[in-house]
């Protein structure tokens, strides 16, 4: 039996949806030989952790300049990833591709990882989640003024519990994109911090989180304008079957100073069976007077009469259900700008589908 550690409790606000028992029985999960995912990006730097811990072996850093670094955090999870890991640091001006694998054996896999982009720098970035048992990260971004950052998190482990913190610093003229699939047997807690710390900030962050059986898949962002003419968009997709549960919290807070703020977001649930469930939460918290911010959250079937017309032109009930909900799912990962990374995801949305339906 494993130890048991200090985890929050559904007492705290920010965790009343967060499946802790099952973070818990994932750390008591056997340990079995890792499986090492195929590569999805082409001509890429791709860096695999095993356990939490970067194998060198299995990895092609290429030119990457990887550095030890040491990291800290007082967020409930995050904390226990905290400690030496490592470092990324991208040249100003330069464009990088990089894939991180992250395979899990079983037990703990902690990983703590800071990744800073120089002005004008070019990151297109994709990871993946795969094995088994409990999967924690802590990921800083640091990005320079003018940087981009185009990412793509890909959640097929085969059981346990994912839980990722995403701290991202986004300076003046500067851009982050980050889309997640969670189409895994695994719990999931993903959770990120993003502030736009500079004057036309841009950020982007959503995806789709898809389950079934008893399982528990939980999302929470606060996305803070602390500068003027800043632009926030969170796009995210819940699809829930059986007895399971997905649960979205996205946060916009807008400082008093950030006027001329575009903050939007956008949270829909899709109900297979009656007997799961969809937890929406948006917020806005708005201090500056010229702003323009909405949001939407809306929870519901698959459209009957849709359904009905593709049955009466011959399409099964099972296919139509799946095509539906793709389309639903497709709101989400197609917003992912590697072509061969869209493919790779839409193809375990697809899996999960077949499965499912």
């Amino acid at each position: 039996m494993t130890t048991v550690l200090d985890l929050p409790t559904s007492r705290d606000e920010a965790f009343r949806w967060a499946d802790m028992a099952g973070l818990q029985a994932a750390r008591d999960l056997p340990v079995a030989a890792p499986r090492l995912p195929e590569p999805i990006l082409t001509d890429a730097a791709r860096l695999v952790f095993v356990d939490g811990q970067l194998d060198r072996q299995a990895s092609t850093p290429g030119d990457l300049a990887i550095t030890p670094a040491s990291i800290s955090s007082d967020h409930r999870l995050a904390r226990h990833a905290a400690g030496e890991g490592h470092a990324i640091t991208l040249a100003p001006r330069s464009v990088t591709r990089l894939e991180i694998a992250r395979v899990n054996a079983g037990g703990d896999g902690q990983t703590p990882l800071v990744i800073t982009l120089g002005e004008d720098a070019v990151l297109t970035l994709v990871e993946s989640f795969t094995g088994a048992g409990w999967s924690n990260t802590l990921t800083r971004f640091d990005l320079g003024e003018g940087a981009r950052v185009m990412r793509a998190v890909r959640i097929v482990q085969d059981a346990g519990f994912v839980s990722t913190r995403d701290e991202v610093m986004i300076a003046q003229a500067a851009s982050f994109v980050s889309v997640a699939l969670g189409a895994t047997a695994a719990g999931t807690r993903l959770d990120a911090a993003l502030t736009l710390n500079g004057d036309g900030a841009y950020a982007e962050l959503g995806g789709a989180l898809l389950t079934r059986d008893e399982q528990r898949q939980e999302c929470a962002v606060r996305v803070r304008h602390a500068h003027p003419n800043g632009q926030s968009h969170q796009l995210w997709r819940a699809v829930a079957a059986e007895r399971s549960t997905v649960s979205l919290a996205a946060a916009v807070e807008v400082a008093r100073d950030a006027q001329k703020t575009d903050g939007e977001q956008s949270l829909r649930g899709l109900l297979l069976h009656r007997t799961a469930t969809v937890n929406l939460k948006p917020e806005l918290e708005i201090f500056a007077d010229d702003v323009k911010c909405a949001h939407g959250a809306t929870v519901g079937e698959l459209d009957a009469r849709a359904l009905f017309y593709m049955q009466s032109r011959g399409i099964p009930a099972g296919r139509a259900k799946a095509l539906l909900t793709r389309a639903f799912v497709a709101d989400a990962i197609d917003r992912i700008g590697d072509e061969g990374a869209r493919a790779v995801f839409a193809a375990d949305a697809d899996t999960w589908l077949e499965r499912t339906l």
